[in-house]
């Protein structure tokens, strides 16, 4: 019996596999679309290309798409953070490598742990500062490529910015543990993506970026394609279906492995050179990422 249920886990591993192989992959595509519109456009365009594809999504499940005016305000809440972190990310990406973004992106479970004990006085473990102590170490090293006096805002301003993105993502991990919100993780994000598209409309709506994405390449609508419909749509998709199938605790653990999608695409499609360096600081921050999720065993 044991055997039958092993066997159906992993025929349904698939979907959180491809969902993160989709995100992992997503800071090539952004990386290349940045060439010809501005990080604020692409946010944009992303998500409201997300939405359309959730709504046809939702529409066809008869999913509930009543309005909860409590609940609205806390996903109003959380777009502002949303667009912040994605603004933030975005623009970083202009600056640094995405081999470097995939791994930094990854620290966002350290400093939810810090907000966490701060703000919550969750307690942390032993185990758990020590796994801070290794992801922020291996986050000096990746950043400042073992030299630490290279270490300064104007040359490293692209990997400054990803960590900023991923303490804008802890925050968002932060408030949205305290939310009350009454819809299904997938109303929430179709609703969080409506509002962030909302909230950039008025920076990005005007002439100089209207011309830029009539005059994308068709390779960049591709990119723009796979970045909407695929990683904002239907990888969110299949990771709330994977949520729905298997322990949470299983499907959390695909995300250890997003990383390695972007070190492999940045290679192959931006011809990124990836050292033995900076794949140490990246082990080194995943494992402390891993330590700081463990939790704590019982005495």
């Amino acid at each position: 019996m044991k055997k039958l249920t092993d066997n159906v886990t992993i025929m349904k591993s698939w979907k959180p596999l491809v969902a993160v192989a989709a995100w992992g992959l997503s800071f090539i595509a952004t990386k290349n679309v940045l060439h010809q519109i501005s990080p604020l456009t692409l946010v944009f365009l992303r998500q409201v290309l997300g939405a359309s594809f959730l709504f046809i999504f939702v529409f066809q499940k008869k999913m509930n798409l009543a309005i909860q005016v409590r609940t609205h305000t806390w996903v109003v809440i959380l777009a502002i953070i949303s667009t912040i972190h994605l603004g933030v990310q975005v623009t970083g990406l202009q600056w640094t490598s995405a081999s470097n973004s995939g791994w930094i992106i990854g620290t966002s479970p350290v400093f939810l742990t810090i907000l966490a004990f701060l703000f919550l006085k969750e307690k942390i473990s032993f185990l758990q500062i020590t796994g801070i102590i290794t992801a922020f170490f291996g986050l000096l090293l990746l950043v400042s490529k073992g030299n630490f006096t290279s270490l300064s805002i104007v040359q490293n301003k692209g990997d400054l910015f990803i960590i900023i993105s991923a303490f804008t993502w802890a925050v968002y991990s932060l408030v949205n543990k305290k939310a009350i919100v009454q819809y299904p993780p997938l109303m929430v994000t179709l609703y969080l993506f409506i509002f962030v598209a909302i909230i950039l409309s008025p920076f990005v709506l005007n002439q100089e970026n209207i011309s830029a994405v009539i005059h994308l390449s068709t390779e960049n609508w591709l990119y723009l394609a796979f970045l909407g419909i695929v990683c904002s749509g239907i990888a969110t998709v299949l990771w709330a279906q994977a949520l729905g199938e298997m322990p949470a605790s299983q499907v959390g653990v695909f995300l250890y492995i997003q990383p390695f999608f972007t070190l492999l695409g940045s290679w192959l499609f931006l011809d990124e050179h990836i050292t033995i360096f900076t794949i140490f600081s990246g082990l080194l921050i995943l494992m402390g990422v891993m330590l700081v999720n463990k939790k704590q065993s019982k005495n």
